[in-house]
């Protein structure tokens, strides 16, 4: 039977999770219906531009979260080396410790990476931008910031494939050490 939901904004958590798990292309409307328990009328009531508008609402509450609680931080805080503490934070708490996939690295990788490139393109610039100016704020140059903040960002990145790819979150884990370690020296 299917369930009553209030508001769309109800639905894109788990939207996230069932494209997390599946992919855009192998998340299907029978999936995503069973998974949020709405009929497909009531799914295109609220994305009558079917699953690549609920993909573009995932990416959008993804970006909100990250705007709110990563770059924002890391552009306006008072103490840089709070902020930046607060974003390996943030990151680990987001990602699980490792256990969640980063969607919008998955999207980047997919077939549907030209779809949404602009939203993709813009999660990791803003990110690497947002650390190069808490960076810069600490006293690294310029350059040196840009540089470490790319590598940051490839890090986190790389460490969430790596830590799925063997089944441990602890590389996860390391890798946010060190590079938290890195980004406060």
């Amino acid at each position: 039977m299917a369930k009553t939901v209030a508001e769309r904004s109800d639905i894109v958590p788990v939207l996230a999770e069932i494209f997390r798990e599946y992919g855009f292309e192998g998340a299907s409307l029978a999936i995503i219906g069973e998974r949020t328990g709405l009929g497909k009328g009531s799914l295109y009531h609220f994305f009558p531009g079917g699953k690549g508008e609920m993909a573009t609402a995932v990416l959008a509450e993804i970006d909100a979260w990250f705007e709110a609680n990563i770059y924002r931080v890391l552009r306006e805080g008072a103490d840089p080396r709070a902020a930046i503490e607060a974003m390996c934070r943030g990151v680990n708490g987001y990602f699980h410790s490792g256990r969640r996939v980063c969607l919008v690295g998955a999207f980047a990788l997919d077939n549907v990476r030209d779809r949404f490139g602009n939203r993709i393109s813009a999660y990791f610039s803003n990110w690497q931008a947002s650390l190069a100016a808490a960076l810069v704020k600490n006293g690294c140059s310029a350059v040196d910031a840009e540089d470490l903040a790319e590598e940051s960002v490839a890090g986190i990145q790389g460490a969430l494939v790596l830590a799925r790819a063997r089944g441990d979150a602890s590389v996860f884990e390391r890798a946010m050490i060190r590079i938290e370690r890195r980004l406060l020296a």
